[in-house]
Protein backbone atom coordinates (compact mmCIF):
# COMPACT_ATOMS: atom_id res chain seq x y z
CA UNK A 1 0.00 0.00 0.00
CA UNK A 2 1.47 3.45 -1.20
CA UNK A 3 1.53 5.98 2.07
CA UNK A 4 3.19 8.63 0.40
CA UNK A 5 1.70 11.74 -1.34
CA UNK A 6 2.24 15.36 -2.36
CA UNK A 7 2.32 17.69 -0.06
CA UNK A 8 -0.58 19.79 0.80
CA UNK A 9 -1.19 23.23 2.69
CA UNK A 10 -3.07 21.12 5.35
CA UNK A 11 -0.53 19.49 5.70
CA UNK A 12 1.53 22.56 7.52
CA UNK A 13 0.88 21.93 11.42
CA UNK A 14 1.88 18.35 11.08
CA UNK A 15 4.74 19.03 8.46
CA UNK A 16 5.86 21.51 10.72
CA UNK A 17 6.53 19.18 13.73
CA UNK A 18 8.09 16.71 11.49
CA UNK A 19 10.06 19.30 10.01
CA UNK A 20 11.36 20.73 13.67
CA UNK A 21 12.00 16.87 14.53
CA UNK A 22 14.37 17.29 11.35
CA UNK A 23 15.92 20.23 12.37
CA UNK A 24 16.18 18.89 15.72
CA UNK A 25 18.30 15.84 14.69
CA UNK A 26 20.65 18.21 12.68
CA UNK A 27 21.62 19.73 16.37
CA UNK A 28 19.69 23.51 15.25
CA UNK A 29 17.19 25.05 18.06
CA UNK A 30 13.17 23.77 18.10
CA UNK A 31 11.13 26.54 16.20
CA UNK A 32 7.84 25.12 15.15
CA UNK A 33 6.23 28.26 14.08
CA UNK A 34 9.27 29.19 12.11
CA UNK A 35 9.26 25.73 10.50
CA UNK A 36 5.70 26.30 9.41
CA UNK A 37 6.32 29.51 8.17
CA UNK A 38 9.70 28.78 6.00
CA UNK A 39 6.93 25.45 4.98
CA UNK A 40 4.27 27.96 4.01
CA UNK A 41 6.42 29.93 1.84
CA UNK A 42 7.95 27.15 0.00
CA UNK A 43 4.89 25.73 -0.73
CA UNK A 44 3.31 29.02 -1.99
CA UNK A 45 6.03 30.02 -3.91
CA UNK A 46 6.32 27.03 -5.73
CA UNK A 47 9.92 26.70 -4.93
CA UNK A 48 10.07 23.24 -3.63
CA UNK A 49 8.45 20.07 -4.03
CA UNK A 50 7.52 18.33 -0.79
CA UNK A 51 6.16 14.45 -0.30
CA UNK A 52 5.05 13.26 2.79
CA UNK A 53 4.50 9.75 4.00
CA UNK A 54 0.65 9.46 5.31
CA UNK A 55 -0.82 6.59 8.06
CA UNK A 56 -4.49 7.10 7.89
CA UNK A 57 -3.98 10.84 8.56
CA UNK A 58 -0.92 11.02 10.42
CA UNK A 59 2.47 12.13 8.76
CA UNK A 60 5.11 10.38 9.97
CA UNK A 61 7.79 11.35 6.86
CA UNK A 62 8.82 13.89 4.55
CA UNK A 63 11.38 14.63 1.71
CA UNK A 64 12.05 17.82 0.37
CA UNK A 65 13.53 18.70 -2.90
CA UNK A 66 14.89 22.31 -4.68
CA UNK A 67 15.13 22.68 -8.58
CA UNK A 68 18.79 23.64 -9.72
CA UNK A 69 19.84 23.53 -12.97
CA UNK A 70 22.91 21.83 -14.99
CA UNK A 71 24.55 24.50 -17.33
CA UNK A 72 26.48 22.00 -19.07
CA UNK A 73 23.36 19.57 -19.58
CA UNK A 74 21.14 22.24 -20.55
CA UNK A 75 18.60 20.27 -18.32
CA UNK A 76 16.68 20.45 -14.50
CA UNK A 77 18.57 19.00 -11.49
CA UNK A 78 16.87 18.44 -8.24
CA UNK A 79 18.40 18.45 -4.74
CA UNK A 80 16.78 16.41 -2.73
CA UNK A 81 17.86 18.34 0.51
CA UNK A 82 15.55 16.80 3.07
CA UNK A 83 14.97 13.45 3.98
CA UNK A 84 13.44 12.50 7.64
CA UNK A 85 10.87 9.38 9.07
CA UNK A 86 10.13 10.18 12.84
CA UNK A 87 12.10 7.28 14.59
CA UNK A 88 8.72 5.36 15.75
CA UNK A 89 8.23 5.02 11.88
CA UNK A 90 11.66 3.68 10.83
CA UNK A 91 12.06 -0.18 9.02
CA UNK A 92 8.93 0.45 7.46
CA UNK A 93 10.72 1.43 3.96
CA UNK A 94 9.56 4.89 4.04
CA UNK A 95 12.71 6.23 3.05
CA UNK A 96 12.35 4.18 0.14
CA UNK A 97 9.04 5.01 -0.71
CA UNK A 98 9.99 8.86 -0.34
CA UNK A 99 12.72 8.32 -2.26
CA UNK A 100 11.08 6.97 -5.15
CA UNK A 101 8.28 9.84 -5.42
CA UNK A 102 11.55 11.76 -6.14
CA UNK A 103 12.58 9.99 -8.60
CA UNK A 104 9.37 10.24 -10.13
CA UNK A 105 9.57 13.77 -9.68
CA UNK A 106 12.90 13.77 -11.84
CA UNK A 107 11.33 11.53 -14.40
CA UNK A 108 8.29 13.61 -14.77
CA UNK A 109 9.77 17.04 -14.81
CA UNK A 110 12.26 15.47 -17.39
CA UNK A 111 15.55 16.64 -15.39
CA UNK A 112 18.60 14.94 -15.68
CA UNK A 113 19.13 13.52 -12.35
CA UNK A 114 18.91 14.30 -8.08
CA UNK A 115 21.53 14.90 -6.45
CA UNK A 116 21.94 14.92 -2.44
CA UNK A 117 24.85 15.03 0.61
CA UNK A 118 25.12 13.08 3.77
CA UNK A 119 27.88 12.60 6.09
CA UNK A 120 30.42 10.35 6.27
CA UNK A 121 28.79 9.27 9.37
CA UNK A 122 25.40 8.64 8.71
CA UNK A 123 25.93 5.31 8.52
CA UNK A 124 22.06 4.42 7.95
CA UNK A 125 21.85 7.16 4.56
CA UNK A 126 25.42 5.67 3.47
CA UNK A 127 23.57 2.35 3.23
CA UNK A 128 20.18 3.68 2.24
CA UNK A 129 21.20 5.66 -0.91
CA UNK A 130 23.24 3.17 -2.73
CA UNK A 131 20.14 0.39 -1.95
CA UNK A 132 18.31 3.52 -4.33
CA UNK A 133 20.32 3.56 -6.99
CA UNK A 134 22.41 6.52 -6.27
CA UNK A 135 26.35 6.18 -7.22
CA UNK A 136 28.99 8.18 -4.42
CA UNK A 137 30.40 10.61 -6.60
CA UNK A 138 33.84 11.17 -5.19
CA UNK A 139 35.63 12.97 -8.26
CA UNK A 140 35.18 16.64 -7.23
CA UNK A 141 35.45 18.66 -3.78
CA UNK A 142 32.26 19.79 -2.29
CA UNK A 143 32.98 23.39 -1.03
CA UNK A 144 30.80 25.81 0.74
CA UNK A 145 30.88 29.59 1.94
CA UNK A 146 28.33 30.78 4.49
CA UNK A 147 27.64 34.68 5.04
CA UNK A 148 27.60 33.92 9.14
Amino acid sequence: MKNSRKAVTADLPQLAELFDQYRIFYHKSSDIPAAKTFLQERLDNKDSEIFVIDENGKLTGFVQLYPIFSSTRMQRYWLLNDLYVNENHRGKGFSKELIEEAKELCRTSKACGILLETGKGNDIGNQLYPSCGFELYDSVNFYEWTNS
